[in-house]
């Protein structure tokens, strides 16, 4: 049975109660959990104060948590991970802003998760509201967004957690970049 496969099962068991199954789970979504943590860290500024593995073991137990969420298949687990992360991140962001009486702004590069044409560092609390409003008129947009800038999804990944084709999410998310960028400058 492949790793994906095994993942699927068991996100299944576990919904159906088995509480066990969290034991074997773990190993088998830790690396790719890293590996989504690590991106969207490498785009923080230096001195974050959240660390990959922190960001990981919080996420994960956030998603665990969950008691409503029918777990479909591996690329949905994941694809919740990168939400869960990106609200991790946002809410140190404006954690660290509050604590700091409104200075000190989170930054993070828009760098090859968003492509845009030249390179620039963008406030994570300023990208989070844009995508609340990018949300009420293009959902999907903002989806392939969080998945792929917060969670560091390929194309063919975020097709699989929406459910819709790879060249769909090409051109949402070039119609969403585009509206980011303007939105943000």
């Amino acid at each position: 049975m492949t790793a994906s496969a095994d993942v699927t099962r068991l996100l299944q068991a576990y919904r159906e109660d088995n509480k066990s199954v969290l034991d074997e789970l773990f190993p088998l979504v830790y690396a790719e959990l890293r590996k989504i943590a690590q991106h969207k860290l490498n785009s923080e500024r230096d001195d974050h104060t959240l660390q990959p593995t922190a960001l990981v073991h919080e996420a994960y137990l956030r998603l665990i948590g969950q008691h409503s969420v029918d777990w479909q298949n591996r690329a949905h687990f994941f694809g919740l991970a990168a939400e869960m992360m990106r609200r991790i991140l946002v809410n140190h962001a404006i954690e660290r802003k509050t604590k700091k009486r409104g200075g000190g702004e989170t930054r993070i590069a828009l760098d090859e998760a968003v492509s845009f044409a030249e390179e620039r560092e963008v406030d994570l609390v300023s990208i989070d509201e844009a995508l609340g409003d990018l949300t009420k008129f293009a959902p999907r947009q903002a989806k392939i967004v969080e998945l792929k800038f917060f969670g560091g999804l390929t194309n063919e990944e975020s097709a699989e957690v929406i459910g819709i084709s790879v060249e769909t999410v090409k051109r949402d998310w070039r119609v969403a970049k585009s509206w980011l960028f303007n939105r943000l400058n």
